[in-house]
């Protein structure tokens, strides 16, 4: 059985790690493991500690088999009725293993927070094997972009 909560700052090891695993799995890497996920734990500890980025993971037998981040961005305001905020969701990836339906999962779940949080639309760059997962909640393509429009203020 697979849980997906909300990630906490000691995960960010293990979170570094899928990184590495889908990054360096799409494009050949320029620095090395030991050295991007040192870097990269770093980094998603600090963040999640701000508290500016949210991410979920996705545990499978205590092992982390997936992920997804999101930020919020804040829109200048303006009069027209738009909500004020933007939402990126980034870094969505399930270890091979674990694929049918976690994905959707994450998903599912960064999208409930960004409707709850009053998000007017969420961005995205996917990966070739992803634009048909988000195609499925009304993403549109724009050149290399997805976007979700949520709704009015």
């Amino acid at each position: 059985m697979t849980i997906v909560r909300a990630a906490a700052e000691d995960d960010a090891r293990s979170l570094a790690e899928l990184r590495w695993e889908f990054r360096s799995g799409l494009v050949s890497p320029v620095e090395s493991k030991t050295s991007f996920i040192d870097r990269c734990s770093g980094w998603m500890r600090r963040e999640l500690a701000k508290g500016e980025w949210r991410a979920w993971i996705a545990i499978c037998d205590e092992a982390t088999v997936g992920q997804v981040w999101f930020r919020t961005i804040e829109k200048v305001p303006n009069p027209v009725g738009e909500r004020d905020r933007h939402g990126y969701l980034s870094n969505l990836y399930v270890k091979p293993a674990a694929r049918g339906g976690v994905g959707t999962r994450l998903v599912e779940i960064a999208l409930e927070f960004a409707r709850a949080d009053g998000i007017d639309r969420v961005v995205l760059w996917p990966t070739p094997g992803s634009v048909r997962l988000y195609e499925r909640y009304g993403f549109v393509r724009a050149g290399d972009v997805m976007e979700l429009r949520c709704g009015r203020a």
